[in-house]
């Protein structure tokens, strides 16, 4: 009884929730190629392995992560900025896949941004107790183009907020292929990840895989 409530409730959701203005929630946009999508993480992180970069500050951040594309966001004492250049192996980052620069593109459309062309993913992986703090994506050289988030794994509690830090957030559960598009006047929006709860996914066992998908420049 108890499981087919939930189930109910879960069916019940609706597959595009706007959530602020020029944000939208796509729920499940990424499950129908869940298994491409996998398979390519995987691929990619035998080129560049995930690893826990140092912030300006000194502090090495809980999320794992590693990019691919034409350039890939890294962090250490000398700032935040995008390279096309991995500094661990010094090669380019892994070429992006042609699946996911389609989901991103198809996504972008879905929440009213026609013509997305990502040129950077951030593959974070999340683990039981991981977070991530609220901040603003704000190293790209144009603001225009949306962010696309897309979530594998266990599920995360989705923190979307304002332009001031102080703002109130909301907060929304993701679940395995769901898809967060913001943009336009959302698109410095404070957003976050509350500390994963532990779990184990069908497919990728106790943790959340993150694809952001972005356009530097």
């Amino acid at each position: 009884m108890t499981g087919d409530l939930f189930d109910n409730v879960a069916e019940a959701q609706p597959p595009r929730e706007e959530i602020a203005e020029g944000a939208v929630l796509l729920r499940g946009f990424a499950k129908p190629i869940e298994s491409e999508l996998i398979a390519a993480v995987r691929a990619i992180v035998v080129q560049a392995p995930f690893r826990r970069m140092t912030t300006p500050g000194g502090y090495q951040m809980s999320v794992a992560m590693t990019n691919c594309g034409e350039c890939g966001w890294i962090t250490d004492h000398t700032g935040y900025r995008y390279d096309p250049i991995d500094p661990r192996s010094d090669v380019p980052w892994p070429a992006m896949p042609p699946q996911f620069r389609d989901l991103a593109r198809r996504a972008a459309e879905q929440g009213g941004f026609a013509g997305f062309a990502p040129d950077a993913c951030l593959v974070n992986r999340y683990e039981p107790g991981t977070r991530l703090s609220l901040h603003q994506d704000k190293d790209e050289l144009d603001y225009s183009a949306p962010i696309v988030s897309v979530s594998l794994g266990l599920p995360a509690i989705f923190l979307f907020g304002g332009m001031a830090r102080s703002d109130k957030t909301r907060r929304f559960r993701l679940v395995h292929g769901d898809v967060v598009v913001w943009g336009g006047p959302s698109r410095l929006a404070y957003h976050g990840v509350a500390p994963l709860a532990d779990g184990e996914h069908t497919l990728l066992g106790r943790q959340r895989i993150n694809l952001t998908f972005r356009r530097t420049r």
